[in-house]
């Protein structure tokens, strides 16, 4: 794309880009996100591109490789423009098929379409199926369309349209005002209204100011951002740029965690797309303003979400936090004003700055507004990112969107908020997913990880892996954190084996007590939400674990017992034959026995029985 020097410049290219796509009879977008590497989505696309060259259709059928549309299971992910055809689970022998039949001749793939689950009727839009109909989709809308190394693909459903008009309609005063005035709260864990502190930013006095894009996301389980910064890296280039327009800042740096290679990558190839075409670097625009950005990769620390720490890696030193009695908005990166969002708060910008404040509070509800992005994982039919409105309920989302459980076993909690937040119990499912309501509940919003948990999850051990997930976190700056959860982990530790008592859980919560009031940062102060959570709302199981020595769930093997009913078993021989112990003895067609003396108590018997003969106590 050519050098834009205006606003006008700029409308121009996006209409000649618009003119050039409008050639193809039809458009392929195959999914590139992670996930779908995962599945193979690579050679899907060589497929595509050997069969439309066969077919002699490159000229007439656009081939993407775009960014995640959100429904990861379902992978490999392909759509076909104009029709908006959906196909999951995409194979390359496939490909001819879909060449032969929907791009040349117009019929459906059938085997190919989503099928739901109720009444058993092929889906052919995306927008049709159960997981995408409850949802909101404004951050994520263009990810099937853009291809994310494309800066054209960005202009063409207007790019940096809201970055012009920031620049030549509106004065940083009013971008802030508008920003305030929208309503938006961080979206990275703590909430903070972005506006307040941009202004914060502005009104600190200094020559020097900078910006930074959080994607540090190590939250087990959430790949929001890793999505949003691999899908579509121009919007958050954009959201930067206003923000640094407003702020009065020239510097900024997107931090990107080492295990994001892809969203790196894409990050790179934006910004030296946007600095080439005149949207990055010197007079901007043709507008005198200048900004530059660039990348800087973590080290995989989860305590590098912090923002002190993170400002600390940039610098180049260890990744440890420090006291906010000064707030990094006046004293941060190398002792400057530093503003720092996450990627999806950036991304939320330029649709404020394009739609109006107004346009983005009328969603969500009276203290959090817009929408938030969840990577919705665990034990549902449906899992993937999903992009809901504020005020949605727990219920909504995981049975509407996730279509319920997944195995048949009842669904008993829900982890929202990461290794930081809590478990919310079924029975308050009618929550509605704001900030203020999930605080109240003993979780947190958090970056937006929820896991989803069934009646086959064991709570204690649970709160267990949370706590050790923390402690091998821990930076070990401060002794609450670092010897504060060794100490919980192995309370923990000796509940699960048995050998807990009443005390175990009065030190437990004392030491959580201890932990979050005197921690240095976050982690340390949020890290007992988990353990603290389960204890409110879980309180029998531990006691079931301290006082009759058994596990409900069947999860903890010191506490469990193998058996095999014999009035069920049919005597395949299935879980003898996949018994890493040797623990099973029967012959053919006769009842089956579990020899405790070797039971490992893995499990595997259990779940191979077709017949439900194996029995846990």
């Amino acid at each position: 794309m050519r050098k834009i020097k205006s606003a006008a410049n700029l409308e121009r290219a996006r209409e000649q880009i618009i003119s050039k796509q409008k050639k193809y009879a039809a458009v392929i977008s195959v999914c590139g996100g992670t996930g779908c590497q995962a599945y193979g989505c690579a050679k899907v696309k060589r497929a595509f591109q050997r069969g439309l060259g066969k077919e002699k259709l490159r000229g007439r059928v656009a081939l993407k490789y775009t960014g995640c549309p959100g429904f990861c299971e379902r992978g490999p992910l392909v759509t076909l423009y104009p029709q908006n055809i959906f196909y999951q689970r995409v194979k390359v022998e496939d490909v001819p098929l879909i060449i032969s039949e929907t791009i040349q001749n117009g019929r459906k793939v059938e085997h190919l379409l989503f099928e739901d689950s109720v009444d058993r009727q092929k889906i052919i839009s995306s927008q049709e199926i159960p997981f995408y109909r409850s949802q909101m989709r404004l951050l994520l809308k263009n990810n099937d369309l853009i291809d994310p190394t494309q800066i054209e693909d960005y202009v063409a459903v207007g790019g940096y349209q809201s970055l012009a008009k920031a620049i030549y309609q509106m004065n940083p005063e009013q971008i802030i005002k508008e920003i305030k005035d929208s309503g938006l709260r961080g979206r990275g864990g703590a909430g903070y209204p972005t506006g307040k502190k941009w202004e914060e930013c502005r009104k600190t006095p200094g020559d020097t100011k900078y910006i930074i894009c959080n994607c540090d996301e190590g939250d087990p389980g959430a790949f929001m951002d890793r999505s949003l910064l691999e899908g579509n890296p121009h919007s958050i280039l954009e959201g930067m740029l206003i923000g640094a327009y407003a702020i009065g800042a020239s510097q900024g740096f997107i931090y990107v965690r080492h295990e994001y290679p892809l969203a790196h990558k894409h990050a790179e190839i934006a910004i030296t797309q946007a600095r080439k075409s005149g949207l990055l670097g010197r007079n901007i625009l043709g507008s005198g303003f200048d900004f530059e950005v660039e990348t800087a990769k973590g080290g995989g620390a989860f305590v590098c979400g912090e923002s002190t720490a993170l400002i600390a890696s940039i610098e180049g030193k260890v990744g440890e936090p420090r006291s906010k009695q000064v707030h990094t908005v006046m004293q941060g990166l190398w002792e400057k004003p530093t503003n720092l969002n996450n990627v999806e708060t950036w991304a939320n910008v330029p649709l404020i700055i394009r739609q109006g404040s107004q346009w983005f509070s009328s969603i969500g509800t009276e203290k959090s507004k817009g929408t938030k992005i969840f990577s919705l994982v665990g034990r549902v039919k449906n899992t993937g990112l999903v992009e809901v409105p504020m005020g949605i309920t727990l219920k909504e989302i995981i049975f509407d969107i996730g279509g319920g459980p997944k195995d048949g076993k009842a669904i008993k909690a829900v982890q929202t908020g990461g290794p930081s937040g809590g478990c919310i119990p079924a029975f308050l499912f009618d929550l509605p997913v704001d900030y203020d309501s999930l605080t109240q509940a003993g979780s947190m919003m958090g970056s937006g990880g929820m896991i989803v948990l069934d009646e086959g999850t064991c709570m204690v051990d649970m709160a267990k892996y949370f706590v050790h997930f923390l402690r091998e976190e821990s930076c070990g700056k401060c002794l609450p954190c670092r010897e504060g959860l060794k100490r919980m982990g192995e309370i923990l530790d000796g509940i699960t084996a048995g050998r807990g008592n009443r005390e175990s859980l009065f030190l437990l919560e004392e030491l959580a007590a201890v932990v979050a009031d005197t921690s240095l940062c976050g982690l340390g102060k949020t890290a007992p939400n988990p353990v603290l959570s389960a204890l409110k709302y879980f309180r029998p199981e531990f006691e079931d674990h301290i006082d009759q020595k058994r596990c409900p769930a069947g999860v903890c093997t010191a506490l469990i017992h193998y058996s095999i009913a014999e009035e069920s078993c049919v005597g395949c021989g299935a879980c003898k034959k996949i018994c890493p112990t040797k623990a099973i003895a029967g012959e053919k067609k006769q009842s089956h026995r579990i020899l405790s003396e070797l039971c490992s108590q893995c499990g595997s018997c259990r779940d191979v029985c077709q017949v439900n003969a194996v029995w846990v106590q």
